[in-house]
């Protein structure tokens, strides 16, 4: 089965789980109107289903061709890409200034999700783009922007992100790569970088690459990083490509998922040196990084969603074809799968999870359009904030929720769901990187509870708390049957969550705190996506004559009393669980 972008989904948990609508009405966003954005939405769900998610497949079974270096993409992916660019959705949410729509990033998450759930080896690609043109926005000379944003925003040009190296992993403070200043206040690098996404592609005649460096007098550690714009092919005066840059892909890497995507070991330097532009200020790379990364981190949050989302799709049409058994009270022939009660609570399970995640990753864009575009200093901030709060959760939630799902969506399949053929294995596979790769899921962990709690002496967790549980009440004061006990339930979760969140900020450097920054953060996933799903079901309670009420209670309700209530269970593991992870040696040996 393909994908088809579910866009009446994704336009409502925008506006009533993420808070867009509220958004709109303050005038966050000029004289923006819903016509326009729902009209954008529908149109990146035909270009998603239409044009990307059939070449997905391809993808996967025909990959990538390396060959003297360079690398051509699968049968239909370069013309796919360009279609892409010039019907303007890579600068959708770019600066107008340099070509962009302006757009939310909020709309921008939102068709993200479209991109990668009709295939996520094409989706990935942009996003380095993207992040490329956000950290040059921010942190480039004017002289770096003329040259090079006009052409990245249009997706004339692409980006990466060269940051990891084979000794240096996660660990930024760690890598070698070496950057030496020239008279004509250039600088020539040379080293190595591994795991880069869309290094070396045919989508493309120029490519931009962002790399973090070294400089000889550099301080040790992350405090001495320089971040440089590498292009693969210098810029003659006016504008053109000039000369081929030293810097090439050495090999392409083999991997479990995403084969689409060609992710390379690049080299710089072979030849006397790569040219290199300083982007932002000497050994300050890695403030110029961070608006790189955490731009990236919400996106890859999306990849989850979107492979969750094409996972479930898929899970529901097969169990709905699928007969095998007699489920209870049917007397002749074979029931389809989904009859059955353990099936029917996968699947729920698979959707569940999958619109938590969404409504999660949605309110953070939402965060982040209100940190750029709030009306004062103190809004601005407030809302820095709580993008701040939400993207780790988002980013570790999201992609854990992907792999969960698409392994789900492996077991409704049974048998069929182990056999490549029905493309249920495909999700699983893709899935599998995204907790890994921009901050794996443990680092996101750790910054939320070394990082994040903290800010403003906690009060920022404590109001976001506090704003979930008045959505907990107003599902108790509804007094709807259909919610069930998902009030009481709600209510439960969102206690665990105080009392953990208290209990970490006691300590939040402390060895206890970090075994337990795992658990707190699905906890507090939990609490949040359930709150959110609940939200959306109050919103729509309250439309007269909206149908989809119904189906969001009962879903609200299924999330609340069957994956809130495993609360209790991981504020436990937060607060009492860290002793014997680190008292554990002997089962280290």
């Amino acid at each position: 089965m393909s994908y088809r972008a579910p866009v009446s989904d994704i336009a409502f948990a925008l506006k009533h789980a993420a808070g867009f609508k509220q958004a709109l009405d303050d005038g966050l966003y000029g004289d923006l109107t819903e016509d326009v954005v729902d009209a954008v939405l529908e149109e990146a769900g035909k270009f998603a289903t239409e044009i990307i998610a059939p070449l997905n497949v391809v993808g996967d079974r025909q990959g990538i061709v390396f060959k003297d270096g360079a690398v051509a993409t699968a049968p239909g992916w370069k013309e796919a890409y360009r279609a892409w660019a010039e019907a303007g959705w890579n600068g959708l949410a770019a600066p107008a200034a340099w070509g962009g729509q302006d757009l939310p990033q909020a709309v921008n998450v939102a068709c993200l999700e479209m991109w990668n759930a009709a295939a996520m080896a094409f989706g990935i690609g942009p996003v380095l783009t993207m992040a490329a043109i956000d950290a040059l926005t921010a942190h480039g000379s004017e002289s770096l922007q003329r040259a090079y944003l006009p052409k990245l925003v249009s997706g004339v040009w692409t980006g990466t992100m060269q940051l990891t190296e084979p000794q240096a992993g996660s660990d930024v403070g760690a890598l070698r790569a070496k950057a030496e200043r020239t008279p004509d206040g250039s600088y020539r690098l040379t080293g190595q970088k591994i795991f880069i996404t869309y290094g070396e592609h045919d989508m493309t005649d120029n490519i931009v690459h962002l790399v973090l460096a070294r400089l000889p007098d550099a301080p040790a550690g992350s405090r001495g990083v320089s971040l440089f714009l590498v292009p693969k092919f210098l810029l003659n005066a006016d504008g053109s490509l000039g000369a081929r840059n030293d810097v090439r892909a050495h090999s392409i890497e083999h991997k479990l998922g995403i084969h689409g995507s060609p992710t390379c070991t690049m080299v710089l330097g072979d030849n006397g040196g790569a040219v290199g532009f300083l982007i932002g200020e000497e050994n300050r790379g890695l403030a110029c990084m961070f608006t790189m990364m955490n731009q990236a981190r919400l996106a890859v949050a999306l990849q989850g969603v979107g492979i969750a989302e094409r996972a479930t799709q898929q899970a529901f049409a097969y169990a709905r074809e699928r007969k095998q058994g007699r489920a209870a009270g049917v007397k002749d022939g074979m029931s389809p799968i989904i009859a059955h009660p353990d099936v029917k609570r996968t699947l729920l399970t698979m959707r569940a999870l999958t619109g938590a995640a969404r409504a999660i990753a949605y309110a953070t864009a939402v965060a982040i359009d209100r940190a750029h575009r709030g009306a004062d200093d103190k809004m601005r901030a407030a809302a820095h904030e709580r993008a701040s709060l939400l993207t780790p959760i988002a980013k570790a939630f999201a992609t854990d929720v992907g792999c969960e799902v698409s392994s789900l969506g492996v077991q409704v399949h049974g048998g069929m769901g182990y056999i490549e053929e029905t493309g249920a294995a495909q999700h699983f596979r893709d899935a599998r990187i995204a907790p890994i790769y921009e901050g794996t899921n443990g680092i996101q962990a750790i910054d939320l509870v070394t990082r994040k709690l903290p800010m403003a002496d906690g009060k920022t967790v404590a109001n976001y708390i506090g704003e979930l549980r008045r959505t907990a009440d107003a599902v108790k004061a509804a007094n709807d049957p259909a919610f069930g006990a998902a009030g009481a339930r709600l209510t439960d979760a969102i206690d665990s969550l105080e009392r953990a969140t208290a209990w970490l900020l006691k300590d939040p450097q402390g060895e206890a705190a970090l075994a337990g920054a795992t658990p707190y953060l699905r906890l507090f996933a939990n609490a949040a996506g359930g709150t959110l799903l609940a939200e959306q079901a109050l919103a729509a309670a309250r439309m007269a004559g909206n149908g989809s009420a119904v189906a969001r209670m009962a879903l609200a309700r299924f999330f609340a009393e069957n994956i809130a209530v495993g609360a209790s269970g991981l504020e436990s593991t937060v607060t009492e669980g860290g002793a014997s992870v680190n008292a554990s040696e002997a089962a280290l040996a």
